[in-house]
């Protein structure tokens, strides 16, 4: 192995040294216990101080400094930790007071829809008192109201990379008076294909800029970007704060062994006895969550479906309802995994393993955010142990195996319910007006026979109707190891499982075996400059698909094939037909 030499050692002390003085600066100014000490504009304390914001998180202290600097800034934060307003803030606040030119000074990109309209809204409401004009970008939206939007001037925009190259493609975004752009879970949009993108919109912005890229992990590819577009960045490293011995995890995990059968009665049992303020209960397929959605409606809890099939305005409905409270539960595909940050959250719900570990850390951050403490279920059927076991590898934490609730159990929780409610309308009061009707049944019954029979009538009027029938109990079994799990990357493909000339952006034999796939025919090959990359990119973006999902990928010179899991064909297909690969619209249809 060659050497470095004495000089290059020497430099690369000097930036270490540089970086830690540059580090310990940052700290000094930032290790303070409000907002009010990171020399913001009155205007963002205000807009913070409505919002109720009181201490900036770890994050918020180490990068508000450094990015008002203008120094370019690497930060590896997990999910919840306040990344949003750590860029955000440091962006306002370099707004120019007064009226602004037409072009945006700031760029944020961010991996998925979902996550583009949160940063948007909340960069939104931390700049109102500075009249910021913020516009999100996306696919799925009319590209009318945007270009609109654009031709009338913003000031920071937050986009999708692919619809953002679009729109600098058509001239319709302006990027010669960007200051700082933000690449937000940089490690999920190079996973989702949009590494091409990245490297031309980067390619496109100004030379004298701030580049801030925010990422929970830094693997290589991560690296090589950072060390092409970022200029001698502060690195910032937060890591979750340790559980301290004999405490809980702020997620408190565990998982069900059911019959697929009995899922929805487990699921409704689970629901009753958790009694969460609000949930989400993730499936893999749009037809399953609209199935699981009626279902649960039937049976009296207040459901709400959401998936890539829905339009972005139902989306937007969907999620509205659950923040007003309307309604108790979100029965969503994985398009919610990543993004989605609502207060009331309590629960999550797996009601089909993920098929990919990672899916079920994305999953599980919906909740235990920002110091706020949660609960994850899964329901596994007993095929799937070795998908815990792989979940668990990946995550260091331990899933507990629970035994389902007996009928016995659930009648004596609903029964605590009841007690609490009447407990709850005692303390209340107003309870005069029904003294008539008391003193006429007492001159006929006894005062305990009325009590009871009230008690009686209030159980049967709370809550949904549960069944009564016991729910098979299912023996976990052990599990072989070195078996390979359906998500996992690193199970071996078995030799000549691929076909010739089907080329991939990594193994997939192995991870999906046991799974029925179907081809899929894409209008677009080499010839359009086509790479597996792309349609992974595309697929996971538009579908409700995660990149570990897809099978082989053939590309020819004129089309493309890929292998996608069967019970999400249609849902891939109406999904890429509204999409756009390379620039251009592509047939997309079964393979005949």
């Amino acid at each position: 192995m060659a050497q470095d030499r004495p000089d290059e050692r020497a430099d690369a002390d000097a930036r270490s040294a540089a970086d830690a003085r540059a580090a310990a600066d940052v700290r000094s100014a930032a290790d303070s216990g409000t907002f009010g000490d990171l020399d913001l504009r009155p205007e963002l304390l205000a807009a913070l101080a409505a919002l109720g914001y009181e201490e900036p998180t770890p994050i918020q202290r180490e990068a508000i400094p450094a990015m008002l600097t203008g120094r370019d800034l690497l930060g590896q934060a997990a999910t919840g930790t306040g990344k949003t307003a750590a860029f955000a803030l440091p962006l306002l606040h370099r707004l120019a007071s007064g009226s602004r030119g037409p072009a945006p000074t700031g760029l944020v990109l961010a991996p998925t829809r979902e996550l583009t309209m949160q940063v948007s809204e909340a960069i939104h409401k931390y700049g109102r008192d500075l009249g910021a004009r913020v516009l999100p970008v996306y696919g799925g939206q009319p590209i009318g109201r945007q270009l609109r939007e654009l031709a009338r001037g913003v000031d920071v925009v937050v986009a999708t990379p692919g619809r953002a190259l679009d729109h600098i493609s058509r001239g319709t975004l302006v990027l010669t008076d960007v200051q700082t752009v933000v690449l937000d879970e940089a490690d999920e949009m190079l996973d989702m294909g949009f590494a091409e993108d990245l490297e031309a919109i980067l390619n496109a912005l100004p030379a004298e800029r701030q580049t801030v890229l925010f990422s929970a992990t830094i693997p290589s590819h991560i690296d090589r970007m950072v060390r092409r577009h970022l200029r001698d960045p502060l690195r910032v490293r937060i890591e979750r704060a340790a559980v301290p011995a004999g405490d809980a995890p702020r997620v408190r995990q565990s998982a069900y062994l059911v019959p697929r059968a009995h899922k929805p009665a487990a699921l409704g049992r689970l629901l009753d006895v958790e009694a969460p303020t609000a949930a989400i209960v993730f499936c893999r397929t749009r037809g399953e969550v609209d199935q699981l959605t009626e279902t649960l409606n039937g049976r009296g809890y207040r459901s709400e479906p959401l998936h890539g099939g829905m339009s972005q305005e139902q989306r937007d409905r969907v999620m509205q309802r659950l923040r007003a409270g309307s309604a108790e539960l979100l029965v969503a595909t994985d398009v919610a995994a990543r993004g989605l940050d609502v207060d009331q959250l309590t629960h999550v719900f797996n009601y089909d393993v993920p098929s990919a570990p990672e899916s079920y850390v994305h999953r599980i951050g919906r909740v235990g955010r920002a110091g706020r403490e949660g609960v994850a279920i899964t329901l596994a059927e007993p095929r799937e142990q070795r998908m815990l076991q792989s979940i668990e590898r990946l995550t260091g934490q331990k899933i507990a195996m629970e035994k389902l609730p007996s009928v016995a159990d659930l009648q004596a929780r609903r029964l605590d319910l009841t007690r609490a409610a009447v407990a709850e309308h005692l303390a209340g009061g107003d309870l005069d007006r029904f003294s008539g009707v008391l003193d006429q049944l007492l001159g006929d019954h006894d005062l305990r026979e009325v009590a009871l029979a009230a008690l009686a009538l209030a159980h049967q009027a709370d809550g949904p109707t549960v069944d009564e029938q016991e729910i098979p109990e299912v023996a976990a079994r052990p599990v072989r190891e070195r078996e390979p799990y359906a998500g996992s990357s690193s199970a071996a493909r078995p030799s000549g499982s691929a076909p010739s000339g089907v080329r991939g952006p990594r193994p997939t034999t192995g991870r999906l075996a046991g799974r029925d796939m179907t081809r899929l025919f894409i209008g677009a090959g080499r010839q359009a400059g086509v790479r597996p990359q792309d349609l992974v990119g595309a697929i996971a973006n538009e579908s409700s698909l995660s990149g570990r999902e897809i099978g082989a990928i053939e590309i020819t010179e004129r089309f493309s094939l890929v292998d996608v899991p069967s019970e999400a064909a249609e849902d891939v297909i109406t999904a890429l037909r509204g999409s756009v690969i390379k620039g251009r619209k592509a047939t997309v249809r079964r393979e005949r």
